[in-house]
């Protein structure tokens, strides 16, 4: 995570090798990342054609574009496969109208770091808090299952101001409403609400009892319960790559981790210690399931992220937590600073510790990153450049997978999966990380289905 090296292309755990054909430079006037999706629920509509992994998406709409045929809605919004147009009406309405039913899959969502419950009302396509008024546990329960957590992880329910964001009213459950399994029919559009606004916690995370506070220039050691979310991923007791616990049950990685050793069985997910040596007394736990991104692209490494299923669910302590998927509204913009960790080498091609390294770096924006002194083009949407522009501090080999995370309020949020890098620690090279909150709907899509 420090020493700068000889200036070349080193891409941890089989990334991709950098040749002339590169990706065209992206458009710094398409803003800084991460974008965040603040208005409607759908798939978005574009004239009929071939997307490539390059694509633009509209501001405020979530971020799953696979590459297949779609078909220009002139009314509407379309499904994601199947050329099928839905009147804005149909969506969150509480009838599965699309194929894979992504038209009932975002209909709610938290809000910011108080996880404030809003919903999207489609008569006029936006996001409301919803009302506390006749809410209660079960609500809540079912809720966090359709956001795509199991009831079992559920946390609480609390009432909170939802200040400026009940600026169009609320989202208020009919009286008479039931939790049922077409929760989306029971609310309806209200200007006023007697009660306050639902603030919902579907699981506990974001929490560390160890986690350093102050700024440290490359990497440093760090202790146990700094970083719980932390997971060596493990073949034939050798560590791969790194990844982040978001559930009992999930794990969040990088795609470019599994394109050698694409079988579940050949895994194994070990947590709970910062030496990799203390860890192997602990049993690893299996893995059921590895779903990479569809569209991951081997030659330009967008979409690189990829979620492991457990066969069995962590058991969570200090040393064992999740991490906090990033809400909307959460500070993940470039400028400000965030913490890297890993078992990756200390330099470029060099050894890997067996204590947990982690270091501080600063996000950058995506000019900033593309600038041809910097990465050249090279960082899509899908990603976020990180590190430190006068080098001495980066991801490397073996860190693939694992977190970039930032403090807001008094949780951490998952703001990047480390993806690639030219060699470690350069000057003017940052490295680069999957763009979580680009993939937010797609990870909870993944945890919805499976």
């Amino acid at each position: 995570m420090d020493n700068p090296q000889e200036n070349h292309a080193i891409y941890d755990n089989s990334r991709f090798q950098h040749d002339e054909a590169r990706p065209p430079p992206y458009s710094p006037s398409q803003g800084i990342y991460p974008s965040l999706p603040e208005q409607t629920p759908s798939y978005v509509a574009v004239n009929p054609q071939i997307i490539n992994t390059h694509h633009t998406v509209t501001a405020g709409t979530p971020h799953i574009m696979p590459k297949t045929v779609y078909y220009q809605c002139l009314v509407g919004k379309p499904c994601r496969s199947g050329g099928k147009c839905l009147s804005s009406s149909q969506w969150c309405d509480g009838v599965r109208d699309c194929p894979h039913g992504e038209d009932e899959a975002y209909c709610f969502r938290l809000y910011g770091t108080n996880f404030i419950l809003q919903m999207y009302s489609s008569s006029d396509e936006t996001w409301r808090p919803v009302c506390a008024e006749s809410w209660n546990i079960n609500y809540g329960k079912a809720v966090c299952e359709q956001i795509g957590y199991k009831r079992q992880d559920y946390v609480s329910y609390s009432q909170i101001s939802a200040g400026s964001l009940a600026s169009k009213g609320y989202m208020k459950l009919k009286p008479g409403s039931n939790y049922g399994s077409s929760l989306q029919k029971q609310f309806t559009y209200s200007n006023t609400c007697s009660a306050r606004a639902v603030k919902l916690q579907c699981i506990a995370c974001g929490q560390s009892s160890a986690a350093p506070t102050t700024r440290i220039v490359g990497g440093t050691e760090a202790v146990n319960g700094a970083w719980p979310w932390q997971v060596s991923l493990q073949v034939m007791g050798n560590h791969i790559c790194g990844g982040s616990i978001i559930s009992p049950y999930w794990i969040l990685s990088a795609a470019h981790c599994f394109e050698t050793y694409s079988s579940p069985s050949l895994w194994l997910v070990y947590s709970g210690d910062v030496s990799l040596f203390q860890m192997r007394f602990n049993a690893g736990r299996k893995v059921d399931k590895i779903i990479s991104h569809e569209e991951f692209s081997t030659t330009s490494n967008d979409n690189d992220i990829a979620l492991l299923k457990l066969q069995t669910p962590l058991s969570f302590t200090s040393r064992v937590r999740p991490v906090c998927l990033p809400n909307i509204g959460v500070n993940v913009f470039p400028e400000r600073r965030a913490w890297i960790t890993g078992w990756g080498t200390l330099r470029s091609s060099g050894s890997s510790p067996d204590i947990l390294n982690q270091a501080q770096v600063t996000i950058y924006s995506r000019q900033t990153c593309n600038s041809p002194w910097v990465l050249d083009g090279e960082v899509t949407q899908t990603m976020i450049c990180a590190g430190e522009l006068r080098g001495g501090v980066d991801s490397c080999q073996g860190d693939s997978g694992g977190p970039l995370v930032v403090k807001d309020g008094e949780l951490w949020w998952l703001a990047g999966d480390t993806s690639w890098g030219f060699g470690c620690a350069l000057r003017n090279k940052p490295g680069v990380y999957g763009n979580v909150t680009y993939f937010i709907n797609w990870v909870y899509e993944q945890m919805q289905n499976n």
